[in-house]
């Protein structure tokens, strides 16, 4: 038997290496999981990958896990950046209430709801607010040295209330067809809240990999001595997270607001936060800070979003969502672990090529095992 023959007989290596390149790639899992869901829910609905197209839009389960998920999909991005440094934003929920709740009461009191001075000007009074509850957070966590998880589950909490205030308890319905436009409208046959998550994750993904912005949010998260030591001034930079963080829960707000035409301080953006923090672990950003990864995110929220529709899609009652998304992440968390993969599956090594002995006979096939 000749090399090549040996070769072919066993697992070429240069094939081997680079499926395991493939597997340990920190997208290769969500997105692995992503498609099993979407296969699933084909399973279940024969039709639910088809998207058609009426009255000039496009229509069907993926537009709607698109939509309903763009929310998800800009407080997460704003969460990634903060636990990339170390911290954690809990109060990016009380944000998304406070945003949807000073705009509808904005739009709700003006004499022409519907005109775009006045959307305009209530979009402005919503994300200005938000920037100051993020300038608030920094300051909590920078300045005074206060943890993040404290800092933030104070206006967590304290948040909530403040969008009751602001609605008065009540909840307020808006009419304006510019307003609604942001979480409920199309542009060029997709939905407006689609196009603008994508424009905000690409504007992200740009500043923090084409710039030094990145790798100065990574080096703070992963050694804050060493970056201190070297000059970076990590003060500004946990500002800035958290207030990049409080601006994007501020449109997420905005978004589910106008596309239900209305403000609900108690119930709008209820655990988002969790979902957020669920998402960005899914994504493969650990919570101990350092590198992150904004396509990951993206997975993260829409893999939380389809296992939303799937549950929907089977009439399973929506009380025991938290249980399915549950068990769908501690399955993403085993399969992304490499330790859990070796524990439950046989890895084989590299092939030696066989030998050919000086008596002409055949040398014994050797295999080598992983470390």
């Amino acid at each position: 038997m000749t090399p090549h023959d040996n070769t072919s007989a066993g697992t070429h290596p240069a094939s081997a290496s680079g499926a395991r390149q493939l597997t340990e790639h920190r997208l290769f899992w969500p997105a692995a999981v992503l498609a099993a869901l979407l296969l699933g829910n084909v399973a279940l609905t024969h039709d639910f990958l088809a998207v058609r197209v009426q009255n000039g839009h496009l229509y069907g389960s993926l537009v709607d896990i698109l939509q309903f998920g763009a929310p998800l999909i800009l407080v997460s991005l704003g969460m990634t950046l903060v636990i990339a440094t170390r911290g954690i934003d809990l109060s990016v929920g009380s944000t998304v209430a406070i945003s949807g709740a000073l705009a509808c009461e904005h739009i709700a009191t003006a004499e022409d709801p519907a005109s775009p001075a006045t959307v305009m000007s209530a979009i402005a009074v919503a994300v200005g607010v938000a920037a100051a509850i993020g300038l608030l957070n920094g300051f909590l966590v920078a300045r005074l040295g206060v943890q993040p998880i404290v800092a933030t589950l104070v206006l967590m909490v304290a948040g909530r209330g403040v969008a009751q205030l602001i609605t008065d308890g009540q909840i307020i319905s808006v009419s304006s067809s510019t307003y609604k436009m942001i979480g409920g409208g199309y542009w060029l046959t997709l939905p407006f809240a689609v196009l603008l998550a994508a424009a905000l994750v690409a504007i992200a993904s740009l500043i923090t990999r084409r710039t030094a912005l990145g790798m100065l949010i990574e080096s703070v998260g992963g050694n804050p001595v060493a970056s201190r030591l070297v000059g970076i001034r990590a003060g500004g930079l946990l500002v800035m997270v958290y207030v990049v963080s409080a601006v994007c829960a501020a449109v997420a707000g905005l978004m589910i607001s106008s596309n239900v035409s209305s403000a609900d301080g108690n119930n709008a953006g209820l655990w988002i936060e969790l979902d957020a923090i669920l998402a960005v672990v899914i994504g493969g950003t650990a919570l101990t800070g350092g590198r992150f990864s904004l396509g990951g995110t993206v997975l993260g929220a829409l893999i939380i979003q389809t296992l939303s529709t799937t549950i929907y899609t089977l009439g399973v009652p929506p009380e025991t969502t938290l249980v399915f998304k549950a068990l769908v992440v501690i399955v993403v968390c085993l399969v992304q672990s490499s330790a859990f993969r070796a524990r439950f599956s046989r890895r084989r090594g590299p092939v030696v090529p066989t030998t050919v002995s000086p008596a002409g006979g055949e040398g014994v096939r050797k295999q080598e095992a992983h470390p």
